[in-house]
C-alpha cells in the first residue's frame, strides 16, 4: 500500500511508536485479507515456517517480550514450560476477554487488524507444536467475534490456515469461542474451565499450570491478543533488534489506554520506559481538565493499587535507589512495580481533584462484588462486605470503625484465594484506605454508630421505639 496516513481526528502523537497499532485508524485501511496482504501481511509467517520451532522460541526469548495481558510474565519462558518429551496434544488460546476495567486496546486490534492476530497465532502455534487454537472473546464483543470469524474464513481460503499451510506440512485450525461476559474468565485457568463448558472456577496452581496441565489436561499456552501480535514483529525484526526497543527487562512497545480526567483520553502505543507518567498525562493527553489538577492515577486497570499524584517514590535504577516524583516515573513494568503498584493491563485511569475517593472505591467494589466467581470464601464474602462498607461511606452513614473494618477485610482477602481475584478486589481498598485515610474518615461520624444498616436493625429499632 501507499505511505501510511491516519485519519485526521486520530493521528498518532509524535511520541508514539506504532508497531502493533500500525494499522489502527489508518486512512483507507480495511480489516480484510486483501489489504493485509498488500501491506506485506503473512510475510513473517512464510519466514517462520522455514525456521525450526525452537529457533522461533529462542527469538522470542531474546526479545524479552513480557505478556501484555496483566501479569507481565516473559512470553518465551512461558512457552518453554511445555514438558520436554510431551506426547499429548498442545493447544494455544488467545485471550481476547479484555475484561479489566479501564482497558480498551485489544478490541481495536480485533476490529481493525484481525489478520495480525491470526498471523501471530499461527507463528506461535508452529513454535509450540499446537495444531488447534482458540480465540476466547467476551460476549460483549459480538462484532469483533464476527470480524475474527470472517478473517479465519479468508485465511483458510488462501491456505494460511487448515491443512498443509503454505505447503509446509503444518496443520492448524483456529476457532472463535464467545464467553458469557464473566470477568473471572480473563484469568487463564478460569478461561480454560469455561472453554471446557464448565463453570469458570480458577484452578489451583500448582499443579494446574496451563503450560503443563491446561485445556483437557493437556499442555496449553494462553497469551493475550497484544502479546501474540508482537510475535510477528519479533520474527520480522529479530529478537535482539526488538529488544533494543524500550529498556532492559522492559522491551518493545506497549499500548496504554488512558481514561478519566484528562483533556485527550485514548490509546497510545509507546516504547516501554521511553515516556514518563508526566509526559503521558500532560503531553500526550493534554493535561488535566480546565481548572483542575491531578489527584491520583490507577496505572494498570482497576485492580492496580492507586498512586497519589503528590507523592514521591523510591525506585531502584541500575542498582541505585532513586527518589522520583510521581510525574517523573518512567512507564514500564519494573518502575511501576517498584513504586508499589503494577503496569497490569495498561489501563490508566486518571482522577482529578474533583473526585471523592469514597465514590471511586465504591464504584470499584461494586464491580468486584458482582464479578466474584464465588469459589473462595474470603473473596465471595469479603468483596460483598467491602461493597457494603464503601456504600455507607458514599451515603454518609459510615462510622470511623467502618474504615478500619474495610481495611481489615481487604488484608484478610489478600493472598488467601485460589486465583489473583482476591488481590484484584483487595489491593484497591488497601491502597485507597492507606493513601486517603484522612479523606475517608472525614466522611464518617461516630454518631452513625446508632444508625440501622439493614432492614432487621431498622425493624428492631422501630419495635423498641414503639415499646
Amino acid at each position: 500500500m501507499s505511505k501510511i496516513e491516519y485519519r485526521k481526528d486520530r493521528k498518532p502523537h509524535p511520541r508514539e511508536h506504532r508497531l502493533v497499532f500500525r494499522n489502527v485508524d489508518r486512512k483507507g485501511w480495511k480489516p480484510d485479507l486483501k489489504h493485509y496482504l498488500e501491506d506485506g501481511g503473512y510475510k513473517q509467517l512464510r519466514k517462520a515456517l522455514k525456521m525450526a520451532p525452537r529457533e522461533i522460541i529462542e527469538e522470542v526469548k531474546k526479545s524479552q517480550l513480557r505478556g501484555r495481558g496483566g501479569a507481565g510474565f516473559p512470553t518465551g519462558v512461558k512457552w518453554g514450560f511445555i514438558p520436554p518429551g510431551n506426547t499429548r496434544p498442545v493447544y494455544l488460546i488467545c485471550n481476547a476477554d479484555e475484561s479489566e476495567p479501564g482497558t480498551f486496546k485489544d478490541r481495536h486490534i480485533i476490529h481493525q487488524d484481525p489478520h495480525q492476530i491470526l498471523e501471530g497465532m499461527v507463528i506461535s502455534c508452529f513454535a509450540v507444536n499446537a495444531h488447534l487454537a482458540y480465540i476466547y472473546i467476551r460476549e460483549e464483543f459480538p462484532e469483533g467475534a464476527r470480524i475474527l470469524e470472517k478473517a479465519i474464513r479468508e485465511a483458510r481460503r488462501e491456505n494460511l490456515l487448515g491443512n498443509n499451510i503454505l505447503g509446509s506440512g503444518f496443520n492448524l485450525e483456529i476457532h472463535v469461542h464467545r464467553g458469557a461476559g464473566a470477568y473471572i474468565c480473563g484469568e487463564e485457568t478460569g478461561l480454560i474451565e469455561s472453554l471446557e463448558g464448565k463453570r469458570p472456577y480458577p484452578r489451583i496452581k500448582p499443579p494446574y499450570f496451563p503450560a503443563a496441565i491446561g485445556l483437557w489436561m493437556c499442555p496449553t499456552i494462553v497469551n493475550n491478543v497484544e502479546s501474540l501480535c508482537h510475535v510477528k514483529h519479533i520474527i520480522a525484526m529479530g529478537g535482539d533488534k526488538y529488544a533494543e526497543l524500550g529498556t532492559p527487562r522492559n522491551t518493545g512497545t506497549r499500548i496504554l489506554c488512558v481514561s478519566g480526567d484528562v483533556q485527550r483520553p485514548g490509546y497510545f502505543e509507546i516504547e516501554l520506559g521511553a515516556v514518563t507518567m508526566g509526559e503521558l498525562l500532560n503531553d500526550l493527553c493534554g493535561g488535566p481538565k480546565d481548572g483542575r489538577s491531578f489527584k491520583a492515577v490507577i496505572p494498570g486497570g482497576s485492580s492496580a493499587r492507586i498512586m497519589r499524584a503528590d507523592e514521591s517514590y523510591t525506585v531502584k535504577r541500575n542498582d541505585e535507589e532513586i527518589e522520583m516524583g510521581f510525574l517523573d516515573l518512567p512507564l514500564d513494568f519494573d518502575t511501576i512495580a517498584a513504586a508499589g503498584s503494577m503496569a497490569g493491563s495498561g489501563g490508566i485511569i486518571v482522577l482529578d481533584d474533583s473526585r471523592r475517593m469514597s465514590w471511586v472505591l465504591n464504584n470499584i467494589n461494586q464491580f468486584y462484588a458482582h464479578e466474584s466467581c464465588g469459589q473462595c470464601t474470603p473473596c465471595r464474602e469479603g468483596a460483598a462486605w467491602m461493597r457494603k462498607l464503601t456504600g455507607r461511606l458514599v451515603a454518609g452513614t459510615a462510622t470511623p470503625r467502618d474504615v478500619e473494618t474495610l481495611e481489615s477485610i481487604a488484608y484478610q482477602i489478600d493472598g488467601r484465594t485460589i486465583c489473583a481475584f482476591g488481590e484484584a478486589c483487595s489491593w484497591p481498598v488497601e491502597a485507597v484506605v492507606g493513601k486517603f485515610r484522612d479523606e475517608l474518615l472525614a466522611e464518617t461520624s461516630a454518631r452513625n454508630e446508632s444508625l440501622p444498616h439493614n432492614p432487621e436493625q431498622a425493624a428492631q429499632q422501630r419495635y423498641l421505639q414503639e415499646a
